[in-house]
């Protein structure tokens, strides 16, 4: 049985990374395209492992974020709203986000199709962020490919 389990609505998925071994499964999103007047999506990330969670994890920005595979077309700056469920963790995390990073369908090197969700500067996802770096402890400075960079 599969990690993977999207469940699709009008706006909404939930989707729980399975452990890596090269790409994440890549789910798609019921409803329009991305447009100025859409709703934004709620997306459901369930991480059930380390692994799982660093493949999609991004550093690089600033205040954190995270790569959600999706087949959905979104553009730059778009808000989307996550609930995160992280391993070794019965907590639910809101955030809402916007999309600061686009990985195109038929990438080089394989890379999954999917957006990078930039986490906001507020204290409520500092917190957010401080607990996926207490959970990925020394992992978040390996040198193993993640799903962006």
């Amino acid at each position: 049985m599969s990690d993977a389990n999207p469940k699709q609505g009008s706006n909404s998925l939930q989707f729980q990374p399975s452990q890596l071994s090269g790409s994440l499964p890549v789910p798609t999103v019921g409803g329009q395209g991305a447009s100025s007047g859409a709703r934004p999506s709620v997306i459901q990330l369930v991480f059930r492992e380390k692994s799982a969670l660093y493949a999609a994890y991004i550093p690089a920005f600033t205040e954190g974020g995270l790569f959600v595979p999706t087949t959905r077309d979104y553009k730059l700056g778009e808000d989307i709203y996550l609930l995160l469920a992280l391993p070794e963790d019965n907590q639910r995390y809101p955030v809402a986000g916007k999309v600061a990073w686009l990985t195109p369908a038929n990438a080089s090197g394989g890379r999954t199709q999917g957006v990078g969700v930039r986490f906001p500067g507020d204290e409520k996802t500092r917190q957010i962020r401080a607990r996926i770096e207490e959970i990925l402890g020394t992992a978040i400075s390996s040198s193993k490919p993640t799903q962006t960079l």
